[in-house]
């Protein structure tokens, strides 16, 4: 049988895409290397507690369209999610607000007199010191943007920290300033197999094994894995930070008192932990919880883009062999870009708005 889509990747960009090509009409194959749908989001349930087995993920948007577009497969359970810092020991609000100043500074802060004045930063480092100064910057980036992206912070450029809000006269510690947040309460697995309801999904199934008879099942190929993989690295190899997830069953109802927990200080290995039961409230009387901490990585399943001058020309590279395929390209690691869930929803949805309806 012909497939009018084969769709490769099972996450969040690959099963939008199913579902609404599917919706208009066309008969897609979704094909994943993993033994399981959702990609990054994957969940599992272990003990009534739903687990994020790669990483923290939490759905945040202002867009309401995006935000309906999700609650269609899952309910959510409305969240402000929250970060704390640990910095030897200490524990701090994050983001950066108001509250940080006036603990380390007191409540007369002058905030020039903390801040480096430095003209026009040209890498993370300068543009954090100019920001918020030394002492800040130590305890929160300097050692944690060391660990997570495997290079020192004059090396890596302004716009890996400028998503980061900083809140100079508010004591809001919320990470996000998204009007929505919140977690599936199914799990991200749960609402991605909804998804897909309905739509031919193969797990277990290595693209690249042979790639040209799955190319030939299908009239147009829509590809959600690493674009420099695709072209069999011709051009060379972009650069990816990934983690290693060492999972951890304790016998405590509370290990941390918070979901997330940032570990900044460069002497010890892991970036956070994450404490799974705070997400959605579960099982928090029993005295047992699980933990995961989060070791950054080169090599593994390519997670993070590291978007330096270098990478994005190489990216660009293959943006243009692209365009010369059948092929369409998406999602974090098509596009090569540091993508939030909603804007690869968003991405996905629009991708397929250009799609007519299928006459067939």
């Amino acid at each position: 049988m012909k497939y009018d889509y084969l769709i490769v990747g099972a996450g969040f960009f690959g099963s939008v895409c199913a579902r609404e090509l599917t919706d208009k009409g066309y008969k897609c194959l979704v094909i994943e290397k993993r033994n399981h749908i959702a990609g990054n989001c994957y969940t599992e349930d272990q003990n009534g507690i739903t687990v994020h087995k790669y990483g923290a993920h939490i759905f945040h948007t202002s867009n309401e369209k995006i935000w309906d577009y999700v609650n269609r497969f899952s309910k959510f359970r409305n969240i402000v999610h929250k970060v704390k810092v640990n910095y030897k020991g200490e524990i701090y609000p994050f983001p950066i607000t108001k509250l940080v100043f006036q603990k380390l500074y007191g409540d007369l802060v002058d905030l020039d007199k903390i801040k480096i004045p430095i003209d026009a930063p040209k890498n993370l480092e300068e543009w954090c010191l100019s920001m918020v100064g030394k002492d800040i910057y130590e305890i929160y980036f300097k050692g944690y943007t060391q660990k997570q992206w495997g290079s020192f912070p004059v090396d890596l450029p302004i716009s890996i920290i400028k998503r980061i809000p900083i809140r100079y006269n508010s004591t809001d510690d919320s990470y996000y300033n998204d009007k929505y947040q919140g977690i599936p309460i199914s799990g991200y697995t749960g609402l991605i197999q909804k998804m897909l309801a309905g739509i031919e999904v193969r797990v277990n199934i290595d693209y690249f094994s042979d790639k040209n008879g799955f190319n030939s099942m299908a009239n147009n190929i829509i590809y959600g894995g690493s674009i420099d993989q695709f072209f069999n690295y011709l051009l060379g190899r972009l650069e990816y930070r990934s983690l290693q997830f060492k999972e951890e069953v304790l016998n405590t109802c509370d290990f941390q008192g918070n979901s997330v927990v940032n570990y900044t200080d460069e002497t010890i290995p892991y970036t956070r932990i994450v404490e799974h039961k705070h997400f959605l409230n579960q099982q928090m009387d029993i005295p047992m919880t699980i933990i995961t901490k989060e070791y950054p990585t080169f090599g593994g399943d390519p997670m993070y883009p590291i978007e330096v001058d270098k990478n994005l020309n190489l990216y660009k590279k293959y943006e243009e062999m692209g365009q010369s395929t059948n092929v369409i390209f998406g999602g974090r690691l098509g596009s090569y870009k540091y993508y939030d869930m909603h804007h690869v929803v968003a991405n996905a949805l629009k991708l397929c708005d250009g799609i007519k309806v299928s006459k067939n």
